[in-house]
């Protein structure tokens, strides 16, 4: 089963291309991505990998942590699902005035 890992702290420089080719050392990658800014379209920063099986992904999150990926020492670690349905925010509507 895939394992979805957090990586954080990437050059903006960095780009999937660079990712996959960082995380395959230490077992298929069945995906990843560099999370874009969707007004700007640069880099955010971080991204996700997702590694074919646990053993990989675990590999990879020891073997990755703390190293240096295009200049900048990342921070790995495994990614937490995303609740359904929650967009974040306080989920308060704006008041009209009296």
């Amino acid at each position: 089963m895939a394992k979805k890992i957090y990586v954080g702290n990437l050059s903006f420089q960095t780009n999937d291309d660079t990712l996959r080719h960082a995380f395959s050392m230490y077992g298929d990658v069945a995906a990843c991505s560099v999370v874009i800014d969707r007004y700007t379209n640069s880099s955010k920063g971080f991204g996700f990998v997702e590694m074919a099986t646990d053993q990989a992904a675990q590999a990879a999150i020891s073997g990755m942590n703390g190293q240096t990926l295009d200049g900048r020492q990342i921070r790995v670690s495994e990614a937490n699902d995303k609740p359904k349905g929650d967009r974040g925010g306080n989920g308060g509507g704006g008041g009209g005035r009296w």
